[in-house]
């Protein structure tokens, strides 16, 4: 696949439009690119996404995952708002430092009934992982 199917402006305004309730309260979650299998994410470090001890709570962390992977699914195959996760799994490796986390998600199947993909993430501005994930979305058929 060389190119998407929506590009970035037409991805994130798919998300705030039909997925406003992830920045309710003020906008936290930024989509920053979207390509040919791949989409990166922003979650802002702010104070509704920590957990006690000061680090991003790890649920802030599985819904950044979820949401890039969803957002790159939607950039290749169009606005779907029924693709839905059936599986999520996150392995949480280091404790993120006090910074915005990244996402970078990267397509490894995209069938038509089927998307499997992993997410990585970083605190912004470092190298090492502070997590992990794989998912798997459900496509709907074509009505």
């Amino acid at each position: 696949m060389s190119e998407t199917v929506m590009n970035l402006a037409e991805t994130a305004a798919f998300l705030e439009r039909d997925f406003p309730q992830m920045n309710a309260g003020g906008r936290h979650y930024h989509l920053e690119a979207v390509g040919p299998l791949s989409a990166r994410m922003r979650l802002d470090y702010h104070e509704r996404h920590l957990r006690p001890g000061g680090t991003v709570s790890g649920p802030s962390m599985m819904a950044l995952a979820d949401y890039a992977l969803y957002a790159a699914i939607l950039a290749n195959i169009g606005p779907v708002a029924l693709a839905v996760t059936t599986s999520l799994n996150v392995n949480f490796l280091r404790r993120p430092g006090p910074a915005a986390l990244v996402a970078e998600c990267r397509l490894m199947k995209l069938g038509r009934r089927l998307a499997v993909g992993e997410v990585a993430i970083r605190s912004a501005g470092a190298e090492a992982l502070v997590a992990h994930a794989t998912g798997t979305y459900s496509i709907p058929p074509e009505r």
